[in-house]
Order: structure tokens, then sequence, then C-alpha cells
């Protein structure tokens, strides 16, 4: 299974953080999924950090890199498909970062790790 995790599920994965669900943890652990990470996402954490919306320890950005290598997640870098798909998509969903990160699961047929319910009104495969 081909998995996009989003921002806060990573997040999460890499804290071991409570509010992450079981069922994300054995998706998140299993072989024979593949990984993706958006930059999308990479660059809304960047931009909450510089907002001083999201704290995050002195080294992140090497945590962040360490953690993707180690458990064998793929930076998935944005495409103009990804950009024009997110025009076709209905405003369900507000949030630029969100509305990429959905376009990028249906281009590349991704389900997505996240908690955001949100999700559930677009054409994808929601994890949690």
């Amino acid at each position: 299974m081909k998995i996009l995790i989003d921002s806060h599920a990573l997040l999460w994965l890499i804290t071991d953080n409570k509010k992450l669900s079981k069922n994300s943890k054995i998706y998140f652990t299993d072989p024979k999924n593949e990984l993706y990470f958006s930059m999308a996402s990479f660059w809304e954490i960047c931009i909450k950090i510089s907002l001083g919306k999201l704290s995050l320890s002195t080294n992140w950005e090497q945590t962040i890199k360490e953690e993707l290598s180690f458990n064998s997640v793929q930076l998935l870098p944005i495409s103009t498909e990804h950009c024009i798909q997110v025009t076709k998509l209905p405003f369900h969903h507000r949030d630029p970062f969100d509305r990429l990160i959905i376009a990028q699961a249906i281009v590349n047929e991704l389900h997505i790790m996240s908690i955001d319910t949100q999700f559930e009104h677009y054409p994808i495969s929601l994890i949690w």
C-alpha cells in the first residue's frame, strides 16, 4: 500500500505521541507499505515554525531527515500535475497545504494517513 503521511501524523510518529492511532502505527511499521511525505507538508512545518505556531527541538530539520531515512519514507516533490489537480478540487477543505496533499494523493493514487476528517469529502482513502 502506498501511503502519504500528513504533517501531524509524521510529527506524532517521530515523538511517539499518544494522539497517533494504533492503526496508523501498524500501517507505518508494516514493511510492505511504501511511505511518502510531501514537500508541501515539510513546507507547512517550516512556515508554522517561522510564525511561532509550532515549536520543535533545536535540530528539528536533522531529526526529520533522519527519521524519514530510518523509516524509509520518501519525500514526494510537488509537480505541476499536482498543482493542476488542486484547481479541480471542491472547497470542502480550505487549507492550502492539505488541498495540495489531497491532490498528490489523487494523482499518485496514495492513501493518506491523517486525523483530518475533512479529507473524507474527497475521492481518497484515509487511514487513521
